[in-house]
């Protein structure tokens, strides 16, 4: 009786309730009319033709049209009302109209290294137009007097994490999909608790649906209590909203702004293998030192007076001066971010952009592989070229029917020469790309269609910095603890999960 209380009274049962009566009764007041009235049953087939045109003609993914498509012209009545509460990703004008200016805030402070962006040019004038690209459509500039570090395992980041924190004097701003309780939370909450007692300034972000099964009780009092300011983002009512499906799968720590730390990594055990859940929980980060971190710090701050509606002076977190011992010059380095509010898919592109400019190799961990045809084709493309593909997914997930669809992507991928490989340890959580030697981008973005389209995400480009080479050495011990996936195992499978991983490729854009 206890489990079946704590299921019934859980919050997400409850929001997901009451957003399920709200769909049944304007499906149910529809259906009602067009059973009464044969004109209200005629209107409604005429406008899921005319929804479906609106669907065809927007700027979204080809794959996700089709969904849609399928779904309004096979189920009218309900398809057109489940579009109408979860398909689109515009904000209202007034949401729009206040991110707009936020995001005009931030980009008035984020200026353009003309030197740096010349001497990529005469090093490498194809990264320079990638670069380019970074710059023009995500408008992250790209830096020079920067120190890159990678991340292999989630512990080992975790500690320079708290080193870091223990040496903020000014700021420490933290923003994460998910926050659940530990050894990981306490051990930070510590440290920050210390920190606001010294007028240290501390700021945390959460994803309200990352963290809505995981947050410790009074959370936001806790932190209340110890001096910390907090904010959820895209708060998880029991309301339609159609913007339920754009969450903030961000994680981001800047401590100062002379270091900044992302990747893969949220806050809970499981991510520092204190907690097992699915074998050895492998991730991924990287940390950056020097003059890029203040991209991570204006990518904080946007999202901060987004949620909040408040406007401050940014320049005031730019630190006066770098330590320059600590931030020599490592090569070129630029933070990114991506919104799925602009109708510019920039993660996408810049993975298409290292496949397609790849020359000897391409290596790629992700924990999801659930891909569109462009980047089916840039894949397939680069290793009929003779370019090394090869991609890294989990031995054992965390999402079954996730899992089998990934798998239903690995014969198309292999027959084309593109190399598949599972990690035998167990979970691979990293989001990574390595290219040639020279060319990395570790981040928070998976290989699916909610990273891709629908959620906030951000990442770090390099080009001959030392972590490249890091994530090089990584891949390379990775694939060989890792099982490598033949023709056979695609072949061999029975016809049930066969027909299983047909349906769920129909519905790839939505999970």
């Amino acid at each position: 009786m206890k489990r079946i209380g704590s299921i019934l009274f859980n919050r997400v049962f409850m929001v997901a309730l009451a957003i399920f009566l709200q769909l049944s009764w304007i499906f149910f007041t529809l259906y009602d009319f067009s059973i009464r009235f044969t004109i209200v049953d005629i209107g409604i087939r005429v406008l899921s033709y005319v929804v479906v045109l609106a669907v065809i003609n927007n700027w979204s993914n080809p794959y996700y049209k089709l969904v849609w498509t399928f779904i309004i012209l096979a189920m009218p009545l309900l398809g057109i009302t489940l579009y109408a509460a979860f398909g689109r990703s515009e904000l209202t004008k007034k949401t729009q109209k206040r991110m707009d200016a936020v995001h005009r805030e931030v980009s008035a402070c984020l200026k353009t290294d003309v030197e740096a962006a010349r001497n990529l040019r005469k090093a490498d004038p194809g990264v320079a137009q990638q670069s380019k690209y970074i710059h023009d459509y995500a408008q992250f500039p790209l830096y020079q007097n920067s120190k890159t570090k990678y991340y292999p395992c989630g512990e080992v980041m975790f500690e320079d994490m708290l080193e870091a924190m223990r040496r903020a004097e000014k700021f420490i701003f933290l923003e994460y999909f998910i926050i659940a309780d530990g050894k990981m939370l306490q051990a930070m909450l510590d440290i920050l608790a210390e920190k606001t007692k010294r007028g240290v300034c501390v700021r945390l972000i959460y994803d309200d649906v990352g963290c809505i099964n995981t947050l410790p009780k009074n959370f936001e009092q806790t932190l209340s209590e110890i001096g910390v300011e907090c904010a959820a983002f895209n708060p998880f009512r029991p309301i339609l909203s159609i913007i339920l499906n754009n969450r903030d799968h961000r994680k981001i720590l800047v401590v100062d702004g002379q270091v900044g730390f992302t990747g893969g990594i949220n806050i809970a055990d499981e991510y520092i293998n204190e907690k097992v859940r699915f074998g050895y929980w492998k991730d991924a980060g990287v940390s950056v030192k020097g003059e890029a971190v203040w991209s991570l710090t204006t990518m904080f701050l946007e999202i901060w007076n987004y949620i909040r509606q408040t406007s401050e002076d940014y320049l005031k977190y730019l630190p006066q001066m770098y330590n320059k011992k600590d931030c020599p010059d490592d090569g070129f380095v630029q933070p990114y971010s991506d919104t799925p509010l602009d109708h510019e898919n920039v993660s996408e592109n810049i993975y298409l952009n290292i496949i397609n400019h790849a020359k000897r190799y391409v290596y790629i961990f992700t924990p999801y592989l659930i891909v569109d045809n462009e980047m089916t084709v840039a894949l397939q493309n680069a290793a009929k070229c003779g370019v090394d593909v090869r991609i890294v997914t989990p031995e054992i997930p965390d999402k079954k029917l996730v899992f089998l669809l990934t798998q239903s992507y690995y014969e198309q991928l292999i027959q084309n020469g593109v190399r598949i490989y599972q990690y035998k340890p167990g979970f691979i959580h990293s989001k990574c790309f390595v290219c040639d030697d020279k060319i990395a981008t570790v981040g928070t973005v998976n290989l699916d269609f909610r990273s891709l389209y629908l959620h906030f995400e951000c990442g770090v480009f390099m080009y001959r910095s030392q972590a490249v080479m890091q994530v090089k050495a990584d891949a390379v011990d990775t694939i060989r603890k890792s099982r490598e996936i033949t023709m056979g195992f695609c072949r061999n499978r029975n016809l049930a999960i066969r027909m299983l991983q047909s349906v769920l490729r129909l519905f790839a854009p939505l999970m």
